[in-house]
């Protein structure tokens, strides 16, 4: 019964939708911002979800809740205690963006469509028909990743794609002859939980597809294979960094207003940063930490260089590096990994020596 595609006959697509949707109630995730549905709910939560998964983002949702209930709340918050409650998440233009559209927003009724949701600070297609469908019953397909698994899957459809926009442009009108325009927010969220616990990437639980007998792909024994989509050739890092304390101040670097991913965040700085002799690296000690962000695999070496090793920063700072003291470190805010980092040798300094 594998859906004909080419002519798309309205009452197979009527039991497509009726199977997916009877799953859908019945077995979706129990996520907060599905409870007690709204629009800054909705936002808020399309937002942290952008390339992070749902364990991730939940105690973060929560804590945002408490302290920024709706869009006035947050458009009143500076931009540090938003970056604060974001910390670990990544990605934090996603934060600022949030912000950014909380200030739009203030004092004025949300848009309702899809194309007015556009036009606002960090929101794409994906995230205006999501908002647009869910919290105003638009009828208005969400696609992406996991919608282009879904359909390249049930269409059996292996030609190949340059790269996930050119795969979500061609999939875009499947998605919206399917849509079903009596119940758009169902629909789409019914598509996204198929392609997160379902249809996965790797391994997709076929059997337990509740629209299986609509699929190609599935049956026929290669949904594992799409759909195929090139993938960005993966460009190799290396960072040497420095971990000094002087007069109980650890040395942290700021990133500058122009940085395209974490403006004005903290992190440890570079051995240049700090100005330490690159040649002299090696004589001290040094921990090697691992981290990936988007194609980018980042090897970092952080040096321990003993206390009397030469800085050249200012024991009162610079405007790139500022020595934070010891009990100031977890105010401010530092990206996620060096966070980790920072709590990790922190530790292993209060330890006592055996």
């Amino acid at each position: 019964m594998a859906l004909n595609f080419d002519s798309n006959p309205r009452e197979l697509i009527d039991k497509f939708r009726l199977h997916l949707h009877r799953w859908y109630r019945k077995e979706h995730r129990r996520l907060p911002w599905r409870n007690r549905p709204d629009v800054y709910q909705t936002v808020v939560s399309e937002f942290m979800c952008q390339q992070t998964q749902i364990t991730t983002v939940l105690p973060y949702f929560e804590r945002w809740m408490i302290s920024f209930p709706d869009f006035a709340t947050l458009a009143r918050a500076s931009e540090e205690e938003v970056l604060k409650h974001w910390e670990g998440l990544g990605y934090y233009r996603r934060a600022r963006y949030l912000h950014a559209v909380a200030r739009k927003l203030n004092g004025m009724n949300p848009p309702r469509t899809a194309p007015e949701w556009a036009k606002l600070p960090g929101i794409g297609p994906y995230t205006a028909a999501a908002i647009a469908s869910i919290a105003f019953g638009r009828a208005v397909a969400c696609v992406d990743g996991n919608v282009v698994r879904i359909l390249s899957r049930l269409a059996g459809v292996e030609q190949p794609f340059t790269n996930g926009g050119a795969a979500v442009k061609a999939f875009t009108p499947l998605a919206d002859s399917l849509m079903d325009d009596d119940n758009p927010g169902t629909h789409n969220q019914a598509m996204m939980e198929l392609g997160a616990t379902v249809c996965l990437r790797k391994k997709p639980l076929c059997m337990l597809c509740p629209v299986q007998s609509f699929c190609r792909a599935g049956p026929g024994g290669y949904a594992d294979r799409l759909p195929r989509i090139q993938r960005e050739t993966t460009i190799k890092q290396e960072v040497d960094r420095v971990w000094i304390i002087r007069r109980g101040r650890l040395l942290l670097h700021r990133l500058p207003e122009e940085s395209s991913r974490m403006a004005r965040l903290h992190e440890l700085p570079t051995a240049a940063e700090a100005g330490v002799a690159p040649t002299s690296l090696k004589q001290y000690p040094c921990k090697i930490r691992r981290r990936s962000i988007t194609r980018y695999r980042i090897t970092e070496r952080i040096w321990f260089p003993p206390d009397n090793a030469k800085v050249t920063v200012p024991i009162k700072g610079t405007d790139a590096c500022q020595w934070v003291p010891l009990d100031q470190v977890e105010a401010i805010t530092l990206s996620g990994p060096h966070r980790r980092w920072v709590k990790e040798f922190l530790a292993e300094r209060a330890a006592p020596t055996l």
